[in-house]
């Protein structure tokens, strides 16, 4: 049982779904008010007898929506998602009251106003609510498509494409968002069809193809570190400088989840 207080919310399970082994949604009430912009994270916890154990997630859900997404891979020696794989709908968490983080999509820029999204599995997060936010705006004539994304998710296998339908919908639906998941053990994935290669194979590929340079897109990387710091590199090479990269990094060892 996770009581609410000045400094936490009682959230409540509404909702779960399995994507893969090791790999799930869950929907949560918050409990009470939860201001976040689309990019930002949580901090949820689960008590043990000993203390409450936190970690941070992207929110997957868009503002608007009246609860919050979060898509988990399980560390089995983590410290967290142990306790997380364990929960249930109708089970209760912990959920610092303030969203927290930096990683927005920059539609300040006048210049910048393509979007280079590149992520691994669970680092699909942000980018989801990013798509999710801008669809509604899309919707209620708030938002021309002046700003464009294009997003390429890298995964081992195509079953951890927890967003694919989703994602290729709105895709089809909206001029604004093109999206492109890569898999990097194909052999594995009988009848897949699409891109293969992890993520920072094909950056450049789709970085000519979308003719995306650095005087005129934001890159955003999130997820695993190694593609984090290989993406980086190679955007570097080809001129992006550091202030049109954004990173979050995910499975650092010493906050390992």
């Amino acid at each position: 049982m996770t009581a609410a207080s000045d400094t936490f919310l009682r959230a409540r399970i509404t909702a779960r779904t399995e994507v893969a082994d090791g790999l799930w949604v869950i929907r949560v009430d918050p409990g009470g008010p939860f201001p976040f912009k689309a990019g930002q994270y949580a901090t949820l916890g689960v008590s043990t007898a000993q203390r409450r154990v936190e970690r941070a997630y992207s929110i997957v859900s868009s503002p608007y929506e009246p609860e919050l997404e979060f898509f988990i891979e399980l560390v089995r020696e983590g410290e967290l998602t142990p306790l997380l794989f364990q929960l249930n709908v109708g089970d209760t968490l912990s959920l610092r009251r303030s969203a927290k983080g930096r990683f927005l999509l920059d539609t300040t820029s006048t210049q910048r106003t393509r979007h280079l999204l590149l992520c691994t599995v669970t680092g699909i997060a942000p980018f989801v609510s990013f798509a999710r936010t801008l669809l509604k705006a899309w919707r209620d004539g708030h938002f021309d498509g002046d700003q464009r994304l294009f997003l390429i998710h890298g995964a081992s296998h195509a079953v951890e494409f927890g967003y694919r339908e989703e994602l290729e919908r709105i895709a089809g639906e909206v001029p604004w968002l093109t999206y492109v998941p890569t898999v990097s053990r194909p052999w594995e994935t009988p009848g897949w069809s699409g891109e293969t290669g992890r993520v920072d194979d094909v950056i450049r590929k789709y970085a000519d193809q979308w003719a995306l340079d650095a005087a005129h897109t934001t890159a955003y990387l999130c997820g695993h570190p190694e593609m984090i710091e290989h993406g980086k590199a190679i955007l570097h090479r080809h001129r992006w400088d550091k202030d049109a990269v954004k990173e979050e990094v995910y499975f650092l060892p010493s906050l390992a989840h």
